[in-house]
């Protein structure tokens, strides 16, 4: 059984058991999170669709790890004019353990 889920202004096909890193949500490492807002639920031969999102469905996890991702740099170049910038960013993510995709 699958699921699409959206969190974070993005969607994820998720199974039971995966190991997903969605942007940063609130909370502590061990504790439960839920979400709410299904887009789709497929077991193999019959795929529910929602318009926009599937009802009384959800899909349960469990944090495993807050952190930041790797470096990434910004580079902004303008070339004759002397005008170089250079930035680095480390995006921070949480890791999910799906648990259930609950009907």
């Amino acid at each position: 059984m699958y699921a699409v889920v959206a969190t974070g202004g993005k969607q994820y096909k998720v199974r039971e058991g995966d190991i997903l890193r969605v942007e940063k949500l609130s909370g502590n490492v061990g504790e439960a999170v839920s979400f709410d807002k299904v887009m789709m639920l497929g077991d193999g031969e019959d795929v529910a669709i929602g318009r926009p999102l599937l009802e009384n469905v959800s899909v349960q996890g469990q944090i495993v790890a807050q952190g930041k991702a790797r470096k990434i740099i910004v580079f902004k170049y303008k070339r004759r004019k002397r005008f170089r910038r250079k930035q680095g960013h480390r995006q921070l993510y949480t890791a999910i353990r799906i648990d259930k995709i609950e009907k």
